[in-house]
């Protein structure tokens, strides 16, 4: 592996962290927009609570699945997806206009983080080999996780009081924009199972035709 390769999998692995790291900062960085949110859409005290709840009903329901259908349909083109579906659903987020809307698009937010996250982690485990590296880029995994329930508590007051609640939704959409156009440069794409047993299939038989004809016997002259 040239010196080249080994920092593009590092850039990768930051990369793939920022992901992680917004999608765990979402779960935390609204509570403490929730009493501006309550005032600005008139929620109900019963109902607020649902914005949190939404985000973290789909994106936990829907990990195990997520990394089935990263598995089945790619690696790269389910992180890309998911990417999509929750930076979009962020921007819908800051654009919401009612009770229902917000928990809603909050809703769609978990899912798109239900498919990048077990996406991300997959990428990880198939980049790094098994041993030292892969710890260290586990290691830094988890810190990232960790770290975004942190930070969420703390950066939520800044954009909250200075501008708006909005704006909690709204800056995910520039750092996803940057993820969604450093992915084709820095990801490489996985073989999805199907392509492979589509691969394995061609190849047997493509074997047992060979195996045919050498094993057939000749045509009498």
């Amino acid at each position: 592996m040239t010196s080249l390769d080994n920092r593009k999998r590092w850039f990768a692995l930051a990369l793939i962290v920022a992901a992680q790291f917004m999608v765990v900062l979402d779960v935390a960085i609204v509570n403490v927009a929730l009493p501006s949110i309550k005032t600005d859409l008139h929620f109900s005290q019963e109902s607020l609570q649902w914005v949190v709840t939404a985000y973290a009903i789909l994106f936990g329901g829907v990990l195990l699945l997520g990394g089935r259908l990263a598995d089945l349909l790619g690696r790269r083109r389910l992180f890309v997806a998911g990417l999509i579906l929750f930076t979009a659903s962020s921007l819908l987020d800051g654009l919401a206009w009612s009770e229902g809307s917000l928990i809603g698009f909050r809703a769609l937010q978990g899912l798109g983080a239900a498919l990048l996250s077990p996406a991300a982690l997959s990428i990880l485990t198939t980049t790094f080999a098994e041993g030292r590296e892969r710890n260290l880029a586990l290691g830094i995994w988890g810190a990232a996780s960790g770290s975004g329930a942190a930070a969420g508590v703390l950066l939520g007051g800044a954009p909250t009081s200075a501008l708006s609640w909005s704006w909690i939704f709204f800056i995910n959409v520039p750092a996803g924009a940057i993820v969604l156009a450093l992915t084709p440069l820095l990801l490489r794409e996985t073989a999805s199972r199907r392509s492979r047993s589509r691969s394995a299939s061609f190849r047997s038989r493509a074997t047992r035709t060979r195996t045919a004809a050498m094993t057939s016997p000749a045509p009498p002259r």
